[in-house]
């Protein structure tokens, strides 16, 4: 039995259940432990809930490992990145790998008459359950069998008759608790019954697995959702049982969407790998994740890792639902990307730019441009990514934006050309004048930026002229000026362009 300590470091836990991707709002529940031990210089323990064999996967477990160690929330127990192995004296840190420690602790139980063997079938508790509810009261199981003399339990047992063991619950009995962000809660044991521990001797449930783990791993706050709340008085009566001293427990409210229903996949993107493919940083998204529930109690909203660290505690943390908005994600996300050097943002847009099949790799920072076959390098394609820098408010945008820039001849209506009320051949005359001048200057961003504007300033309009070129280079509604564009496409592919576009009119 663990001694019990006056002052016990800070031992917190994230305990997931590796059976699908790793969802957004349950990266929430990973960071705020884990900011809790770091600002407390405790420790943080990573625990794999995958007692569900059939749910639960190694692909699921080996995103979620990747996921937290991509948005840097590092544990100091738990499982090792790409190996089977271990860091942390609590090991090991699956539960699928714990079974002797919960036989262990099921027999101690059963033998102090904490928790005995049930032999009533489904349908018998199932009975006994709709007639409880027909009387108005808990359906909970009421302990049919938890008086069965010793010798009937081994006999049954000797039969082989199918049995469950269940912890024997404390009748007419309150169990209340101090939960650090919602306050006294206190819960009837009447409305328990006496629950399932464990299918037999060597398949225990969760909450049992649960409250076994906690007190083994020195756990001294629980920080986990709030659709944990009924669970956790049972797994006080079990810690309590056990002899065990319970920790300390805090629920954190649900994540909904702007539509204040909870984030599902059918309203929203729900799992951390889509916003990481979508192109959201690691430090936007904990950035964002921090505020849904927290709040400093300041204006600032930008916070680096550090920076949450040193201003996190329990106490800031809101009981009412935070709402997930992802027009506030994308500001932070931009502000991030902001941040980045051009060669550090080109280096991640390239990924994109390759997944869409508008480059490929030939060597180191060299590509070739699939439609045309010609060699281009990293820093030409960062030209084309700095028309954007400013703009961009996560990285997949980059291909929508710059694919002009990769295409051979652009497909776009011809209306697109026409600024106001121009007629077909005052565009035709607009982007001649432009062809022009653009063949007689010494081509470089200054020349460009002031004989065009000298030209567009001569007429009552300057769209007139700005407008058509614009259109005719970028084949886009919207996109970055004329004269920048310009200069990232080069003289000869500007003048092509030009061309491409006075043909669509005649």
């Amino acid at each position: 039995m663990i001694a019990k300590k006056e002052e016990k470091r800070i031992r917190t836990r994230f305990a997931p259940s590796p059976t699908g991707h790793l969802h957004i709002g349950t990266i929430r529940t990973a960071l705020f432990p884990f900011l809790f031990a770091r600002k407390n210089k405790g420790t943080f323990i990573l625990r794999i809930e995958d007692t569900d064999l059939e749910r639960s996967k190694k692909e699921w477990e080996d995103e979620l490992l990747m996921g937290l160690n991509w948005m840097g929330i590092n544990w100091d127990e738990g499982p090792v990145v790409n190996s089977s192995n271990y860091i942390g004296e609590h090991s090991p840190y699956r539960q699928s790998e714990r079974t002797k420690i919960y036989r262990k602790y099921l027999e101690q139980m059963l033998a102090d008459g904490h928790a005995y063997y049930c032999f009533c079938s489904k349908e018998e508790v199932e009975a006994q359950k709709q007639y409880l509810m027909s009387i108005g009261e808990s359906p909970v199981y009421r302990g049919a069998c938890r008086d069965l003399p010793k010798e009937t339990v081994e006999k049954y047992l000797k039969e082989g008759r199918p049995s469950v063991i269940r912890f024997r619950t404390p009748t007419d009995t309150k169990v209340s608790f101090n939960d650090l962000i919602r306050g006294e809660i206190e819960v009837s044991t009447e409305t328990m019954g006496d629950f399932v521990l464990a299918k037999d001797l060597d398949t225990a449930l969760f909450n049992f697995t649960c409250a076994v783990d906690d007190v083994e791993m020195e756990i001294t706050h629980v920080i986990r959702g709030e659709d944990h709340i009924p669970n956790t008085p049972k797994q006080i009566l079990i810690i309590r049982a056990l002899g065990f001293e319970e920790p300390k427990y805090a629920h954190l409210s649900l994540i909904l969407g702007t539509d204040k229903k909870k984030l599902s996949k059918r309203t929203s993107k729900t799992s951390l790998i889509d916003y990481k493919d979508d192109g959201y940083l690691p430090e936007a998204i904990l950035n964002f994740i921090a505020f849904l529930g927290w709040n400093p109690g300041t204006e600032k909203e930008i916070y680096s890792l550090d920076e949450l660290i040193a201003d996190f505690s329990i106490e800031k943390i809101q009981k009412s639902a935070a709402i997930f908005n992802v027009e506030k994600l994308d500001w932070i996300n931009g502000f991030y990307i902001r941040k980045k050097s051009l060669f550090d943002l080109t280096k991640e847009c390239v990924p994109y730019l390759i997944r869409a099949n508008l480059i490929r790799e030939i060597a180191v920072e060299k590509y070739s441009i699939i439609e045309t076959g010609e060699e281009i390098h990293l820093e030409e394609i960062e030209k084309m990514v700095a028309l954007y820098h400013e703009r961009l408010k996560k990285l997949s945008e980059i291909v929508e934006l710059i694919d002009f820039c990769f295409l051979k001849e652009l497909d776009y209506p011809t209306e697109l050309l026409k600024w106001k009320e121009m007629s077909n051949q005052e565009i035709i005359d607009s982007l001649n004048k432009s062809k022009d001048i653009i063949s007689n200057i010494e081509f470089n961003k200054q020349n460009l930026e002031k004989e065009l504007m000298e030209e567009a300033n001569k007429l009552t309009n300057r769209g007139n002229l700005l407008w058509p070129l614009r259109a005719a280079l970028s084949g886009k509604k919207n996109s970055a000026g004329p004269m920048e564009i310009a200069f990232v496409l080069g003289k000869e592919k500007t003048i092509i362009r030009i061309e491409q576009a006075i043909k669509k009119l005649k």
